[in-house]
């Protein structure tokens, strides 16, 4: 089963948990044992799994990417946003899940997070479901 997920982001950088959006895609297709694929199709934006406990773990990845590729660099592209281009390839734009008992396998305090490196825009993460 595909499914598209329209996501809508308000700032430069930010990450924007999704798991209950995809657990409805999992939900909605009736895989009760399997793998969930969630795909960011842009080149400015990634997909990770992190911890949802402490907002701060967040909030300290993006302080810290910001300091490695920092926003203004004397960059080359044309359209002023390398920056974005380099952290989309570093987090990468997918991930794949486990499906057990119709549910995500995720860790006790991990969630999927859409990485936004070039906002605020309209986004979409595309869902591929394949049952066993």
């Amino acid at each position: 089963m595909f499914a598209e997920i329209p996501i809508r982001t308000h700032s430069q950088t930010e990450f924007i948990r999704i798991d209950a959006e995809v657990q409805k895609v999992v939900n909605t297709s009736g895989v009760q044992k399997g793998i969930c694929l969630i795909f960011a199709p842009h080149t400015t934006a990634g997909i990770t799994i992190n911890e949802n406990a402490d907002p701060n773990v967040v909030r300290d990845i993006i302080m810290e990417t910001i300091k490695m590729i920092p926003f203004e660099d004397g960059y080359h592209h044309a359209e002023g946003n390398s920056a974005a281009h380099i952290k989309s390839s570093l987090f990468g734009p997918s991930e794949a899940i486990i499906i057990q008992n119709g549910r995500l396998k995720l860790g006790t305090w991990q969630s999927i997070y859409f990485c936004e490196f070039d906002g605020p825009r309209h986004r979409k993460a595309w869902i591929q479901i394949v049952g066993e």
